[in-house]
């Protein structure tokens, strides 16, 4: 049964997943530091960063769908303790090699992320859960972001390895913490075996027009999204401000504004205007990078498109996984994994074709892409706001409750059940 979540656990919720998410950016800050430590060439340096990616996203496949099986406390516990161990081996390696199975280890548990969102969906009832998911995503955008921050210091004031040594040491105090301090996931669960549950992912993917179109927003949004991070040191370090790798990640918390997006998001979508909230923070999304482009000219203008863009991008976050979770109840770590590839692929598109747009044009041709991938995804909301607008009179319904097309009949006298997949959320 949905019961309120305390603030101890509520709290406990979003501090799991800072610290897992920090595991897979954590290497960012410190990259050239490792890469030296461990002897790796320049050349090379990606794999470190390419690692907890591969591995994440491997984990939204094949681990989050485990989240409809099986009792989601048992798992975050269990993931956590596994993503310490990812960490500690990082922080222990001898070379380059082990190191990458490190990052690839913790990334691949690092999803816990994503069960942790599943769970807090599950338990929270219907009036709170938006405000119960905001509180949770507003932790991974402060692991994000604040790691950035956090490592470069530690990496200065030690050295590399005590960023994972002390990520490690949190993920095994909070994977005790969450078993002593959370409810049992109880609920009935699905007679179908592992198997079945992953090939149906991808028919899930496919055939919800709701997840597909929530799934092609995340795409262009942490298309976006990726194209200021993983790009915005490139303009820093350049004239005329030639700012070094700790005043770049101070920039982090700037970011952390996002956190109050994630907040307002979820009780705004808590009282059914997830949709409209989504069109006007993708419009907010695009238009931020008017002032973003100025990086080479004024850092006041450069902070405030970043405030706006992080509060855009974590609004539109959690209206989507809103939307999701409450439109497939049953389904919820599946259908949150299978929006969460759409997240990842579109966060490597934005790290790819930034510093390709940087070196061909500069900064300007930069703020230019990530303009047009707010765009796009804003023209996506719009084009399929039907499938999530709030019903008309005629079919009012209480909050939470999935909608269904009536089923009409056809001139041989046949149900017209309509297109599969077809759901409408709050």
């Amino acid at each position: 049964m949905p019961q309120e979540l305390t603030g101890r656990q509520r709290g406990l919720l979003a501090l799991i997943c800072a610290v897992a998410v920090s595991t897979v950016y954590g290497i960012q800050p410190i990259l050239e530091a490792a890469g030296e430590d461990l002897g790796l060439p320049e050349e090379r340096l990606g794999w470190l960063v390419a690692a907890g990616q591969i591995g994440y996203l491997a984990g939204l496949v094949l681990l989050v769908p485990l989240g409809d099986l099986f009792n989601r406390r048992g798992l975050i516990t269990v993931h956590l303790l596994l993503t310490a161990a990812g960490a500690a081996v990082t922080a222990a390696a001898p070379g380059g090699g082990l190191a990458i199975a490190g990052l690839a280890l913790a990334g691949l548990f690092a999803v816990v992320v994503q069960i942790t969102v599943a769970y807090v969906a599950a338990v929270s009832p219907a009036h709170d859960r938006g405000r119960n998911i905001g509180a949770v995503t507003a932790g991974v955008v402060t692991g994000i972001l604040g790691v950035r921050v956090i490592a470069g210091a530690l990496g200065e004031l030690a050295d590399w390895r005590a960023v994972y040594l002390v990520i490690a040491g949190l993920c095994a105090t909070l994977a005790v913490a969450a078993r002593l301090t959370l409810a049992p996931d109880v609920r009935r669960r699905p007679r179908v075996r592992y198997g079945q549950l992953l090939s149906s992912l991808g028919r899930l993917a496919v055939g919800d027009r709701l997840l597909l179109s929530r799934g092609l927003i995340a795409f262009f949004l942490f298309a976006s999204f990726g194209t200021l991070w993983s790009g915005l040191a490139l303009p820093l370090g350049d004239a005329p401000w030639h700012l070094g790798t700790t005043e770049t990640g101070l920039f982090g918390l700037v970011g952390l504004v996002g956190t109050l997006g994630a907040g307002r998001a979820g009780r705004w979508a808590d009282r059914g205007l997830a949709p409209p909230v989504t069109r006007w923070s993708l419009a907010l999304l695009t238009a931020s990078w008017l002032l973003i482009a100025q990086a080479g000219s004024s850092l006041w203008l450069l902070v405030l498109g970043v405030a706006v863009l992080d509060f855009a991008v974590q609004a539109v976050h959690v209206s989507s996984q809103h939307l999701l979770v409450t439109a497939r109840p049953d389904r919820s770590s599946s259908v949150i994994g299978a929006y969460m590839g759409f997240y990842s692929l579109g966060s490597a598109l934005g790290a790819v074709t930034t510093t390709w747009a940087y070196h061909a044009e500069g900064w300007p041709a930069a703020s230019l892409l990530g303009a047009a991938y707010a765009a796009l995804g804003l023209l996506i909301a719009a084009s399929t706001r039907r499938l999530t607008d709030p019903p008309r009179a005629d079919e009012a319904r209480a909050p939470g409750d999935v909608v269904h097309r009536p089923r009409r009949r056809g001139r041989a006298g046949r149900e017209d059940r309509g297109a599969p997949g077809r759901c409408l959320g709050a």
